[in-house]
């Protein structure tokens, strides 16, 4: 009996020992907590490691915080920094097998880790929060091996990027961390072990340039206002060095000199020893494709930067007119036709321009079932609708004809701005064969009614340009618009407006021309209301308006000057002499895509049938 008893309260004092029963004010509530914690289980973390609450991350409890408090495992004040962050599953296997890939340079895996499940993890997990940070991942693959830290960082900061607030911290951060990486490739006396897939390569430099734009473009705004944003600001002045453009321009200039990819595309187009063109680094695919990426990254900086002679020299080596590099992945191909296509027409090549654009916009459109199901699409229909309002603003000032396709879905979604562009051209056109009163003509012209649409196109579809000086002045000025615009963009703007105005009057002088084959210098003269050495004056800036130089192969630089109008004249003495070419309309080829179209409806009604 005694040794029962003493049994049971052995039994109860083992009990005691792991359980802490505390009785709360309520009769009959009672609370077991565990007493035998190790500290192995206890988790030490900072408080920068703590996630807000609104964000939704699996982790994990230890215990719920008031009863770590009350039983003095923790202090009241670490209350909010007892989470722990636990990587799920998921993302472990994800980093793993990524980390083996690179490792193991399996470029098809990669491609598929990196645009498949990257971006199915991010939607499950992160679609709030930002990945887990590199110390915790490399607590779980291992500190050692930089450059999968270094790969991993840049995606970490460009989700950051794309989902979230950046801090000043994060900016420079991951400004550190891109100096990392690419010092990392660029200093190896011979190549780095390392190949990544040409999507992945491409959107490196892509995210490089954008995060350079958008660190210009916060400094310049001055910040948010606020206190906080005041001291970040003045942090920044202690760090000239972050995001500098000479640093930025630097990296893609060392890009193309390691890789040596001018001197292979200089070879491919002229002929030579290619083996002795490419050198140790070119023969990389790594090095190769950033070198070749970094000469489209250089030609949107420049355009940027608002040097577009500049930006069209970047591509000296590149022919427009070859299936190069750049079509391997579609967001540079894109990228590269608008940049180029923005520099045409803000350099008056208003013919190659509409050429540039009209070839992007009918591959973008032949090719859209197969973007619907990239993670970029919508980057790519927002880059579409722009080079649509940029051709829109060259068909009005220079017509001609496009592909029909491309031309139909340009009047969709433009045909009330195209209408409002051309309308005093229009007018004025039926004005003159009616022989009505020039004064009528001169009541509608007076207004500029069609500025401020030039206006509205060129600010939605422009590049987001920036201040090479890298300036925080948050000096702004009001348009025509009422917008409020920063001075890198009104420096662009205006500039154009004034190229505007001037198409104007020579939209008027050659409605005038279209009626006649030869002409009076003084009977025009006086049609248009000035006098005749007034109107000699305004024929020449003609004739240097519509005269524009044209590329038809090489470089994208090079063209012979020519005129795309179908008018041109010539003066001899006091006389106009007109000639007019028309362009025939192919009749064939209209008929050929009809019947095409009649086959495609023919097919969808049987199917629905």
């Amino acid at each position: 009996m005694f040794h029962q008893e003493a049994g049971v309260s052995l039994d109860v004092l083992l009990i005691d020992l792991v359980l802490l029963v505390s009785v709360s004010g309520r009769q009959g509530d009672v609370r077991f907590k565990m007493s035998n914690l190790s500290l192995n289980e206890q988790v030490l973390f900072d408080e920068d490691e703590v996630v807000a609450e609104e964000v939704e991350l699996p982790v994990v409890f230890l215990q719920d915080d008031d009863d770590l408090i009350d039983f003095g495992a923790l202090p009241p004040q670490s209350a909010s920094s007892s989470h722990k962050h636990q990587i799920p599953d998921a993302v472990a296997n994800f980093l793993r097998t990524l980390q083996n890939a690179l490792t193991t340079r399996a470029v098809w895996e990669l491609h598929q880790l990196y645009e498949n499940s990257f971006v199915k993890l991010t939607e499950k997990f992160y679609a709030k929060s930002a990945w887990p940070n590199v110390e915790s991942v490399a607590a779980l693959i291992g500190e050692d091996d930089a450059i999968f830290l270094a790969l991993y960082k840049e995606l970490y900061y460009r989700h950051i990027y794309a989902k979230l607030q950046p801090s000043v911290e994060d900016r420079i951060n991951s400004y550190t961390n891109y100096c990392d990486l690419f010092n990392l490739i660029l200093t190896p006396v011979e190549p780095l072990e390392l190949e990544l897939p040409n999507q992945w390569i491409w959107d490196m430099i892509d995210e490089f340039i954008y995060q350079f734009q958008s660190f210009c473009q916060f400094k310049s705004k001055g910040g948010s206002g606020s206190a906080k944003s005041k001291v970040e600001m003045e942090s920044l002045k202690e760090r000239p060095d972050v995001w500098n453009v000479l640093n930025v321009l630097n990296v893609l200039y060392s890009f193309t000199q390691k890789s040596r990819i001018n001197e292979q595309l200089w070879v491919s187009k002229h002929g030579g020893d290619m083996t002795e063109a490419v050198g140790q680094f070119g023969d990389a695919s790594l090095y190769r494709m950033l070198g070749y990426f970094s000469i489209v990254g250089l030609l949107r900086i420049h355009c940027m930067l608002g040097d577009y002679t500049m930006a069209l020299k970047a591509l000296e080596n590149i022919e427009l007119n070859k299936k190069g590099l750049f079509a391997r992945v579609t967001a540079c191909h894109i990228t590269t036709y608008y940049y180029v296509g923005f520099s045409y027409m803000m350099m008056r090549r208003y013919s190659d321009a509409i050429k540039a654009f009209a070839h992007i916009l009918l591959f973008i459109s032949r090719t859209k079932q197969y973007h619907v199901r990239s993670y970029q699409h919508e980057v790519i229909q927002k880059k579409g609708d722009q080079m649509y309002a940029l051709l829109a603003i060259c068909l009005a000032l220079c017509p001609q004809r496009v592909d029909e396709n491309v031309h139909t879905i340009l009047r969709e979604k433009y045909a009330e701005h195209l209408n409002k562009m051309q309308k005093e051209y229009v007018l004025l056109h039926s004005l003159c064969r009616s022989n009505d009163d020039m004064s009528s003509y001169l009541s509608l012209h007076s207004g500029d009614e069609s500025i401020p649409v030039f206006e509205e196109l060129f600010l939605f579809a422009c590049p987001k340009f920036i201040s090479p000086a890298g300036s925080s002045s948050s000096s702004t000025e009001t348009t025509t618009t009422g917008a409020s615009l920063p001075a890198q963009t009104l420096q662009q703007l205006k500039p154009f407006l004034t190229e505007v105005r001037q198409h104007h009057l020579i939209a008027t002088i050659r409605s005038y021309l279209k009626l006649y084959t030869s002409l009076k210098v003084d009977k025009l003269a006086s049609f248009v209301g000035k006098t005749s050495e007034e109107l000699r004056t305004e024929l020449l800036v003609y004739k240097h308006k519509t005269r524009q130089r044209r590329w038809e192969a090489g470089s994208v630089f090079e063209g012979e000057y020519a005129s795309p109008w179908d008018l041109d004249f010539y003066i001899k003495q006091d006389m106009i002499f007109i000639s007019e070419s028309k362009v025939e309309r192919r009749i064939g080829e209209w008929f050929v895509r009809q019947i095409s179209k009649f086959e495609d409806t023919i097919t969808n009604l049987n199917r629905l049938g």
